[in-house]
C-alpha cells in the first residue's frame, strides 16, 4: 500500500520536509538502558500513562484500571517460531539462517549471514548432515527480493532452530516462553509483538473484573522488525508485506466498540489495514507516517522503540510531536526499552500541531 491511498489530515506548523526527514525521528538511547532481559513478573513493569493529559508512572498490573468498562482490548496472536539456524558451510565457516516466510512448501525466504559470500545452490550443514540449500542467494537477488532456502527435511526448525532475539540483546534468555505472549498461538512470526509480553493472567483478572473485553487479530511479524529506515527521507522507506487476519466476528467487535485499545503497533497496522481496504485478512505494507488519518485506534499500549525505526515514526504520527517529552521523561526516570523493557500507554491525538 501506498501513503497517497489513505487520507490525511493537515499538520499545522511544521513544514512538511520536517517531518519527513529521518532525523527527525532520532533520539539518545544509551546501550545500559537497553533491557536485557525480561523482569521475573509480565505485569511489573514500568507503564508511562499519557490519557487526557495527564501523565503518571504505573504498573502495566495497573493496566485494567486505567481502561474504561465498555473498551475494547484488541491483541496479535501470532507466535514466534525457531527461525534462527545456526550452521556451518562446507569448507567449515559459520553461517547463519534467519528464515522469514514459507513461500512453498519447505521453502523460505531467509536473511542471510554471510551473506555476500553464500552463493546460490550452496549446501549448509550442522552436526555433518545437510540442513539446507540456497536456491537464491543475497547477491543474486534483484531489487525487492529476498534471499530463498530450500530446507532438507520438515524438522530442520524443531530440530536445530532457535528463537530469534533482536540483535540488541546480547544476553541468553533461560526460558525461551519469556519472548512469546501468553496467548501466541499460530506460529509464524519472526519477533514477537513486544508490547503483549508484559500481560499475564493478573492483568486479563482485571479485565474481567472491569468489563474490558478482549478480541485477537493475527499479524505475523516479519522482516521490518530487524531492518533500520535507511533514507535520510521516510517516505522513501519501503515495507516488506506482512500476512494479516481478522475474522468477520472480531471486526464487527472492533466496529460496534466504544474505544478500541491496541496491544501494539502490529494490532494497529492490522486494524487500520482492514479499515482502508476492507478485506479482514491477506497480506499488508501499511506505513504509517505522520499525516495518516487513523480510523480505527484510539488507544495505544506499546514499547519505547528504537530511534529512526517505522515504529517510532507510527508513534509519532499516532501521537504527535510530543512523542519526544514521552521519550526524555521516560529516559529521566529509569525506564527500560525496547523489547524486554518498559511500556508506555497512550491516547490517539486528534487535533495535533506539529
Amino acid at each position: 500500500m501506498e501513503l497517497d491511498r489513505f487520507p490525511v489530515r493537515v499538520l499545522v506548523g511544521m513544514n512538511e520536509n520536517d517531518y519527513q526527514d529521518l532525523s527527525s525521528y532520532d533520539y539518545d538511547l544509551p546501550e545500559d538502558r537497553i533491557a536485557q532481559e525480561p523482569l521475573a513478573i509480565r505485569s511489573s513493569s514500568k507503564l508511562l500513562v499519557s490519557l487526557s493529559g495527564d501523565l503518571r508512572i504505573r504498573r502495566v498490573s495497573d493496566l485494567p484500571d486505567l481502561l474504561q468498562s465498555g473498551d475494547l482490548v484488541v491483541v496479535n496472536d501470532s507466535k514466534v517460531f525457531s527461525a534462527r539456524l545456526r550452521l556451518r558451510r562446507a569448507s567449515g565457516g559459520y553461517a547463519e539462517v534467519l528464515l522469514l516466510e514459507e513461500v512453498e512448501e519447505g521453502i523460505y525466504s531467509a536473511l542471510l549471514r554471510p551473506s555476500r559470500k553464500l552463493s546460490t545452490g550452496e549446501a549448509l550443514f550442522r552436526g555433518g548432515s545437510e540442513v539446507l540449500r540456497l536456491v537464491r542467494s543475497t547477491k543474486d537477488c534483484v531489487e525487492g527480493e529476498l534471499p530463498l532456502v530450500k530446507l532438507s527435511s520438515e524438522s530442520v526448525v524443531d530440530l536445530f532452530g532457535e528463537v530469534p532475539l533482536p540483535p540488541y540483546i546480547k544476553k541468553k534468555v533461560d526460558d525461551p516462553q519469556r519472548y512469546q505472549t501468553i496467548y501466541a498461538h499460530n506460529y509464524g512470526s519472526v519477533a514477537a509483538p513486544t508490547a503483549g509480553l508484559h500481560l499475564d493472567e493478573e492483568v486479563f483478572s482485571g479485565f474481567r473484573r472491569r468489563s474490558i473485553e478482549v478480541a485477537t487479530v493475527e499479524l505475523m511479524v516479519g522482516i521490518d522488525t530487524f531492518k533500520p529506515i535507511s533514507s535520510s527521507h521516510i517516505g522513501e522507506h519501503k515495507m516488506h508485506s506482512e500476512r494479516y487476519s481478522v475474522s468477520p466476528e472480531t471486526w464487527e467487535r472492533i466496529r460496534s466498540a466504544k474505544r478500541v485499545v491496541a496491544i501494539g503497533t502490529t494490532v494497529v497496522r492490522t486494524l487500520e489495514s482492514v479499515a482502508a481496504t476492507s478485506r479482514l485478512e491477506g497480506r499488508t505494507d501499511l506505513y504509517i507516517t505522520p499525516g495518516y488519518d487513523f480510523k480505527v485506534v484510539d488507544v495505544l499500549m506499546t514499547n519505547f522503540h528504537t530511534p529512526k525505526s517505522s515504529l517510532l515514526v507510527l508513534i509519532a504520527s499516532f501521537y504527535g510531536p510530543k512523542w519526544r517529552e514521552l521519550y526524555q521523561y521516560a529516559l529521566d526516570s529509569d525506564f527500560r526499552f525496547l523489547s524486554f523493557g518498559d511500556a508506555m500507554l497512550i491516547e490517539r491525538n486528534n487535533s495535533i500541531e506539529w
